[in-house]
C-alpha cells in the first residue's frame, strides 16, 4: 500500500513540475518520458490502419489469366486488363481482372525457378484461383498428363466449340496412361512421351484423345502482340510438331463464364 502511494505521489509531482512549464519544455518533458510509449502506440496504429486498409481495398478476381514464359516485355506494354474489363462489363472498383507473368518454365529441364513456378501455379489452381492458362506446347502438355486441365468438350457451350473447331488441342491420354503398372521401373526404363510423335489437331490419330487446350491464332490478341514470337525464331518444336501457345483452362475454375467472354476477346478481331 505505501509502495502505491509513494507511486501516486511521485505522479502529482510530475504533474506539479509540468505545470510550471512552457509548452515546448512539456514537449521535451514528455518526450523524454513517453517516446518509447509513443513508438508503440504509432506502430499499432500503423499496423492497424494498413490491416484495414488492405481488408477494404482488397478486391476478388474477377478473372485470372497466367501466360507461362510470355515475353513479359511484350506483354507489359498491353492494357488486357482494362480492356476486357470494359468488354466483359466488369467494374473494376469490385473486382480485379489480372495478367500474371510471372511464371517462367525452362525449357532445359527442371531448374530452380521453374520447380519453384510449378509449386506456385499448382497451389494457386488448387485453391481456385487461377482461370485461364496460356502455355507452349510443351510446358501445356506436361500440365495436361496431369490432369490439370477441364475437358472442354464437356465444359464450353456447342456454339463456342463449333466457333473454335479449328484450333482445337487434344492430348492423348494413352500416350502417359496406358494402364500398366510402371511406377517402380528406374527412370531411364520409363517411357517418355516427350519423345512421341502426336499432331494434337488431329484425334483421330491417338488412341485417348482428350479436348484440352485451344492453340491461339496468330489473330488472336496474344499471338498478334507477339506473347510468343520466340517459338516461330527460335524454330520450337515439340513431339514432332511445331511448337505452339496453347489456351486452356483450370479445372478448379470458379469463372467458366468469364472465362467463355475472355475466349472471345481474345479472338476478337
Amino acid at each position: 500500500m505505501s509502495s502505491q502511494s509513494s507511486l501516486y505521489g511521485e505522479i502529482r509531482e510530475q504533474h506539479k513540475k509540468m505545470k510550471d512549464m512552457s509548452p515546448k519544455g512539456r514537449l521535451e518533458y514528455f518526450w523524454y518520458y513517453y517516446k518509447i510509449h509513443t513508438f508503440v502506440v504509432i506502430g499499432v496504429l500503423l499496423l492497424a490502419g494498413t490491416f484495414i486498409y488492405q481488408l477494404a481495398t482488397n478486391k476478388e478476381s474477377a478473372l485470372y489469366a497466367v501466360l507461362i514464359s510470355s515475353d513479359t516485355y511484350v506483354t507489359d506494354e498491353q492494357t488486357w486488363d482494362a480492356d476486357f474489363a470494359e468488354y466483359a462489363g466488369i467494374d473494376t472498383e469490385e473486382y480485379n481482372v489480372i495478367f500474371d507473368t510471372s511464371f517462367i518454365f525452362s525449357s532445359n529441364g527442371f531448374t530452380d525457378y521453374t520447380m519453384s513456378s510449378m509449386e506456385k501455379l499448382v497451389a494457386m489452381a488448387s485453391a481456385g484461383m487461377i482461370d485461364v492458362v496460356v502455355a507452349d506446347t510443351a510446358t501445356f502438355e506436361k500440365l495436361a498428363r496431369s490432369e490439370f486441365y477441364l475437358d472442354l468438350e464437356s465444359a464450353l457451350p456447342k456454339e463456342t466449340l463449333n466457333r473454335f473447331q479449328d484450333c482445337f488441342y487434344y492430348t492423348d491420354a494413352a500416350a502417359f496412361d496406358d494402364g500398366s503398372d510402371d511406377t517402380f521401373l528406374p527412370l531411364d526404363e520409363m517411357p517418355n512421351p516427350d519423345e512421341y510423335t502426336i499432331d494434337h489437331h488431329d484425334p483421330s490419330a491417338m488412341e485417348k484423345p482428350v479436348l484440352v487446350g485451344i492453340s491461339l491464332p496468330e489473330d488472336s490478341k496474344i499471338m498478334a502482340a507477339g506473347c510468343y514470337d520466340y517459338l516461330k525464331v527460335n524454330n520450337t518444336t515439340y513431339q514432332g510438331y511445331p511448337s505452339e501457345a496453347v489456351f486452356g483452362i483450370p479445372a478448379t475454375t470458379e469463372h467458366l463464364d468469364t472465362v467463355i467472354q475472355f475466349l472471345d476477346f481474345l479472338m476478337e478481331k
